[in-house]
């Protein structure tokens, strides 16, 4: 992997991961079109959700402190309730993770046509929030649940995790700024999760990758990381989700398109 590819795919993951267009999808439709080879991927990969979970850290900072800070205090209070939230909402994709990690795996060779058309079911999912009434509505542990489980589908390449996970809370009825801020508080941990069980794996040892072009890719996917998520939290509270809509629509019919016509 060059520099060059690197920092593509880094700002990719960055960017991707916070708006709700699938930094999975995009990751995969890039590695195509840069001819990258699948077997390169997972030491990259490690780098850059780790990057983009230092970004998230970085944004909410004052929040985890204070939520971090409340949990030493052995209160029933609402911080400790908000993070048995977030630990209700990781169940599903746990399950996931530890029981179909070959199978999840399995959809990425050759998944441009699959990333395609999950792309036009982001979409569609986006399109539905247009619709959703603006209330000031919090997240309840059964929304909790119901947003992990859309969590959980979104392991499928193509499918946004913060797209559904932010749709499935304002179709729920939640307040826009607390369904961005839980949904990405929430991925905090299953992220860091599956980057310790692929380093406990060994996935990284046997990396081809040289230091620099994972340090590039570090640095793009934290510096764009952190510019998506402080701009998507502005893009939700507005409801401006329809025009990731129209882009979802737009990268997936073309995806698809090309895929059949150069194959």
């Amino acid at each position: 992997m060059s520099v060059l590819e690197a920092l593509i795919l880094g700002i990719i993951q960055g960017l991707t991961e916070f708006l709700p267009v699938s930094s999975s999808g995009h990751l995969e439709l890039g590695k195509a079109l840069l001819g990258i080879e699948a077997s390169e991927d997972v030491t990259f990969t490690v780098v850059v959700h780790g990057a983009t979970v230092l970004s998230t850290i970085v944004v909410f900072r004052k929040e985890i402190l204070e939520l971090i800070t409340s949990l030493f205090q052995f209160r029933w209070n609402e911080s400790t309730q908000y993070v048995s939230k977030i630990l209700l909402s990781m169940i599903p994709v746990v399950i996931i993770g530890l029981f179909f990690k070959d199978e999840v795996e399995a959809l990425f060779n050759n998944s441009v046509p699959l990333v395609g058309s999950m792309l036009l079911v982001t979409g569609a999912l986006l399109a539905f929030t247009h619709y959703a009434p603006q209330t000031t509505k919090g997240i309840t542990f059964k929304n909790a649940f119901i947003i992990g489980l859309a969590q959980a589908v979104a392991v499928l390449p193509g499918i946004s995790r913060s797209g559904s996970t932010i749709a499935t809370a304002l179709l729920l009825g939640v307040d826009r700024q607390k369904a961005a801020k839980f949904s990405f508080l929430m991925v905090l941990a299953p992220i860091l999760g599956a980057n310790a069980k692929e380093i406990m794996d060994g996935g990284m040892a046997a990396s081809s990758i040289e230091a620099l072009p994972l340090i590039i890719g570090f640095i793009a996917a934290f510096v764009s990381g952190v510019l998506a998520c402080t701009w998507m939290i502005k893009l939700v509270t507005k409801g401006r989700l329809i025009y990731f809509a129209y882009y979802c629509f737009a990268v997936g019919i073309v995806s698809i398109s090309l895929h059949f016509y150069l194959k």
